[in-house]
């Protein structure tokens, strides 16, 4: 594990869960590095390069955005398979020769786009696949956080320094993105956005990442979508939601209330429950817990690092987010700060 934050310890607990050995970890300084060992349950704490140097089976990238490629293209080169924090690189060039990379060398990478595996999210992709939705007409999303909303709110995202030119959008819009694309079927092929630095200056510092984004974007299939993303929106701690409108019915996923799916008609709506019972097949396999028993954010990241680990040993699991999903978000982040600066539609590449 490179890391010793939040995403660090989300990680390990997914580890664990999957049965992994925690060999060693490694952090922004030996004191830190040696608490995290002892609180988390590692083996020893390291430097990073000497955790990178051993060739350890797979490598957990939790560090700032811009260490990302550093840190995962030394594992590759030492034999490992990776698991690297999004954004995989702080710009779609960056990431897709990393993920070129990977492939070159048989090694296998991940980008935790975890919200894959809330099992509503498989049973919206599994009723649009099957045609049950119809055609894909529209589509809305939503990821709405409060946790920048004040100035004194400070974090290292903030400075492009550390964290690349984009912060909420490679942060969390690139989650949605993701969802957009995986739950449709659809891929996006141009895009109009604009961008909102609300605080200049936090503790002092000036700001040089945005805020907000807000964007319309079209589908090669031909439909068509609105999205918006935030860290200054009082009262939403994690509030990505997603709304697909087909020609027949119309799916909204809420991750603050991952248990349910909305479908409408026009005849009537109702609130699909997870119940492994009655679930598609691919959502029925991520619901370890009978109907009532309520799963959540961790048991996504669990399912996740579980497929992971499994394709990694040459198994085949469906819908696991790759280095390649990680660079499509990278290239879609691109094409956000371009429209942002042009003010004009920018075309996403399909590289």
């Amino acid at each position: 594990m490179l890391g010793a934050g939040f995403m660090a310890r989300t990680h390990t607990a997914a580890a664990r869960a999957a049965g992994a050995e925690l060999a060693a970890i490694a952090s922004s300084s030996p004191v830190r590095a040696a608490d995290a060992a002892a609180v988390l349950g590692y083996a020893r704490a390291v430097p990073a390069d000497e955790l990178l140097a051993q060739g350890l089976p797979v490598v957990h990238v939790c560090t700032p955005n811009q260490s990302h490629v550093e840190y995962a293209r030394a594992a590759l080169r030492a034999g490992s398979d990776v698991i690297c924090e999004k954004p995989l690189a702080t710009s779609g060039a960056e990431a897709r020769r990393l993920a070129e990379e990977a492939e070159a060398a048989g090694r296998f990478g991940a980008v935790p786009f975890v919200y894959r595996y809330h099992p509503m999210v498989r049973e919206a992709r599994a009723r649009i696949a099957a045609g049950e939705a119809g055609a894909v007409l529209t589509i809305a999303g939503l990821y709405l956080q409060d946790w920048l909303l004040d100035p004194d709110d400070d974090n290292w995202r903030v400075g492009a320094g550390s964290g690349g030119p984009s912060r909420a959008f490679a942060d969390i819009g690139s989650h949605l993105v993701d969802l957009v694309e995986f739950v449709s079927g659809d891929r996006i092929t141009r895009l109009v956005a604009t961008t909102r630095t609300v605080h200049p200056e936090r503790a002092g510092q000036p700001v040089d990442t945005e805020d907000a984004v807000a964007l319309t974007l079209e589908l090669a299939g031909g439909g068509i979508g609105a999205l918006l993303v935030s860290q200054v929106a009082p009262g939403r701690k994690n509030g990505l939601v997603l709304e697909v409108a087909g020609s027949r019915e119309s799916l909204r996923f809420e991750q603050e209330d991952p248990e349910r799916l909305w479908v409408g008609r026009r005849g009537h709506s109702v609130l699909l429950r997870r119940d492994p019972e009655t679930l598609a097949a691919d959502a029925a396999r991520l619901s370890p817990l009978p109907a009532g028993h309520p799963q959540g954010y961790q048991d996504a990241f669990n399912a996740f690092v579980a497929d992971a680990y499994a394709v990694a040993a040459g198994e085949r699991r469906e819908g696991v987010p790759t280095f390649a999903d990680g660079a499509r978000a990278a290239g879609i982040t691109d094409a956000v700060l371009e429209s942002a600066r042009t003010g004009g539609w920018a075309e996403v590449s399909d590289a």
